[in-house]
């Protein structure tokens, strides 16, 4: 069984940005609805419950069953499922801190679920953002990090405007949060 990935400078960097976005979110709709998919350790559901987001509004999923457990003892609702194959409703927000390396055959086998996105590290991406649409509500957003170390996605062929919302240079890659909407 994998272990529950613990928070690094890609989890700091989403609930960073959690933290001051989120706020700005709930003056518009205080009944905010928020999924992260790939909860981990749970740090982005406990940053945004810390920000005001109802704990009843507040979904987590992993495929991990330890970090299920994990977060259902911190108090959340949290599923385990691949992606959206148990997902019910839409949300607001979607959040999504991927795994995003290319394949490295020299890592074990039982942590590239929690760092290996694909042959070319964004494959996981992309099924995420196409099964996404599908969850989001037309005025939805999805924040998602990716990695110069994989290849780029193209978020507007996938139907999503895009905006780079942070970034995180560290000496081996540079790390981009985005924020992404449905292509009306």
């Amino acid at each position: 069984m994998p272990e529950i990935y613990e928070p690094q400078e890609d989890s700091y960097l989403m609930s960073d940005f959690l933290k001051k976005e989120i706020p700005k979110l709930l003056k518009i709709n205080p009944e905010l609805k928020l999924l992260e998919v790939g909860v981990g350790s749970g740090i982005n559901l406990l940053t945004v419950k810390s920000v005001g987001v109802k704990k009843k509004n507040i979904l987590g999923t992993d495929v991990n069953k330890e970090a299920v457990k994990h977060c259902l003892n911190l108090g959340f609702n949290c599923i385990t499922s691949d992606l959206f194959n148990k997902i019910k409703g839409k949300f607001d927000i979607i959040i999504f801190n991927p795994p995003y390396l290319p394949l490295d055959k020299k890592e074990p086998k039982t942590s590239r679920v929690a760092t290996t996105g694909g042959k070319r590290g964004n494959e996981l991406i992309i099924k995420f953002l196409k099964q996404a649409k599908k969850y989001l509500n037309s005025d939805g957003k999805v924040f998602i990090i990716t990695s110069s170390l994989s290849s780029a996605v193209n978020f507007y062929k996938l139907s999503y405007k895009s905006k780079e919302v942070a970034k995180k240079n560290l000496f081996f890659e540079e790390l981009s949060l985005w924020e992404l909407s449905k292509i009306s």
